[in-house]
């Protein structure tokens, strides 16, 4: 057995801080075993925060960057290597990764924060149960940590494909190291998990806790992740019963849903999401710094912006003008002298940027913003349902309400009602492309629909006129450093 530092595997109590947490507030522990811990429901609360923490090493960038960069809607400035997943010249070794310092930009991150994660909920699911704490907080701690290992397995599975399956606390070295599972039993588990974490879970009201599940966010969970799946009766059952659910409605105007103002009021409709803050000791991550004009000279856009990601000119096209989701796209700003700054000046690097305006904090700290990331909202109940209700049967009179219910609050007229089944779907894909564009989903649509190879070739501009991804570019591969340490992981065939 190899013993490398596969970076999921041991996760000692004693490390656990919450100064990675956002928004929740728990007390940090040290040098605490795991016999000594979760005793108390402060014991408890720390290690669930702990878990919920990785969520910081996810969303800092790869948790949107890394499957953005490969899609059709935004593209990174050719610098320090985040070309490569853009052109698809990354391979096992993450060449992304060893050739700049941002390490959580790369795919790997992704593997390294999901196990870790895993490892975290894992405890606190195996000792959590066992404690004495009262049975409701139990039961919505348990519920929490089993959401979140849900959550977790689902983000590596849509990422790598066949990964391992880890449910239990890794007690010492032998035990860490597993082999893959097939992706079908990677959506079991996530379905177990998730069906418990609804029956433990309490609903969601204004005083849930930001940050936190709910009996509905872990039904949207399980509706999207059976999307994925292809269940599409479940996935549609799921979905409506969020939507039946009466707890979550659509903002009148989708520019509030990104106002970081407004985002208190926003919760009615962002599910669940990344809660970021700039005031230090919590966390923010880099897409304001990103998306914002370079130079820091669009104050709108945040304090320190380096213009490092832009929308391709062809998505933006895509939008009828009528569409007010255009509006979180610009092809001029403001500068910091109060002129306006035409596309062609944008960037350095290219004339045809487009500048994304979802992740915009003019009172930002530096690069950081309190800008949340959304991860689960309720639009993608209602498109969730449309997809699921049209690929089961037809396009029903139900479906047609559920899609044209998004569209109306964009500004849109209802879809045709003589679309045949498979103009339908493509509708909704088209919908979910607009509606969700720059929050790390549209890639997962591609390769779970395994229509990438005809899409992303198309996605071309001055900066990268020719992109050509191959079916093995439908998982990223498994980090070679993680088959190095463990000998019981097999890379995936395609990247062998």
């Amino acid at each position: 057995m190899k013993k490398g530092s596969i970076k999921y595997i041991i996760i000692v109590l004693a490390c656990i801080s919450l100064s990675a947490c956002t928004k929740l507030t728990e007390e940090p522990y040290s040098a605490i075993s795991t016999e000594q811990f979760y005793k108390t429901e402060s014991d408890a609360l720390a290690g669930l925060a702990a878990a919920y923490a990785q969520l910081v090493e996810v969303y800092n960038t790869a948790g949107t960057c890394a499957s953005d960069w490969s899609a059709d809607q935004t593209f990174p400035r050719q610098a320090v290597g985040r070309n490569t997943i853009t052109l698809f010249t990354y391979d096992a070794n993450y060449t992304v990764q060893r050739s700049f310092t941002r390490v959580h930009e790369s795919p790997q991150q992704l593997w390294n924060s999901c196990y870790a994660g895993i490892e975290k909920s894992n405890w606190v699911i195996a000792k959590v149960a066992e404690s004495d704490i009262n049975e409701a907080t139990r039961n919505a701690i348990v519920g929490d940590a089993l959401f979140l290992r849900a959550f977790y397995h689902f983000t590596l599975t849509k990422n790598f494909g066949d990964v391992i399956i880890k449910i239990e606390p890794s007690e010492g070295i032998e035990s860490a190291f597993l082999p893959k599972s097939p992706k079908a039993e990677v959506y079991n588990q996530i379905f177990k998990d998730l069906e418990e974490a609804e029956a433990k879970l309490p609903s969601w009201s204004a005083s849930t806790v930001k940050g936190r599940s709910s009996k509905e966010t872990a039904m949207g969970l399980h509706a999207k992740a059976a999307l994925y799946a292809e269940n599409w009766p479940v996935a549609l059952q799921k979905a409506q019963a969020v939507i039946q659910s009466g707890k979550f409605s659509l903002m009148e105007n989708v520019l509030d849903v990104y106002d970081v103002t407004k985002e208190d009021a926003a919760r009615v409709e962002n599910m669940w999401a990344y809660e970021a803050e700039s005031m230090p000791p919590a966390k923010s991550h880099q897409l304001l710094s990103l998306y914002g004009p370079p130079n820091s000279d669009g104050p709108d856009y945040g304090v320190e912006t380096y213009g490092s990601i832009f929308a391709y000119q062809s998505f933006y096209d895509s939008f009828d003008p009528e569409d007010e989701r255009r509006l979180l796209l610009d092809t001029t700003y403001v500068n910091r002298a109060g002129n306006v700054v035409s596309q062609k000046d944008i960037s350095p690097a290219t004339t045809q940027a487009v500048l994304v305006k979802k992740y915009m904090d003019k009172s930002s700290l530096g690069a950081l913003g309190a800008n949340n990331i959304p991860i689960l909202r309720f639009a993608d109940m209602y498109l969730i349902a449309a997809e699921a209700a049209a690929r089961a049967t037809a396009p029903s009179a139900e479906a047609y309400q559920y899609v044209n219910t998004v569209r109306a609050r964009a500004g849109l007229a209802d879809l045709p009602n003589d679309l045949t089944q498979q103009q339908f779907i493509d509708s909704v894909l088209q919908e979910r492309s607009w509606e969700f564009f720059a929050e790390g989903d549209r890639w997962y649509d591609l390769t779970r629909t395994n229509t990438f190879m005809q899409v992303i070739p198309k996605a071309v501009n001055d900066l990268y006129p020719v992109r050509t991804p191959q079916q093995k570019h439908r998982y990223f591969p498994i980090p070679q450093d993680e088959i190095n340490a463990n000998d019981q992981l097999e890379q995936n065939p395609e990247w062998r």
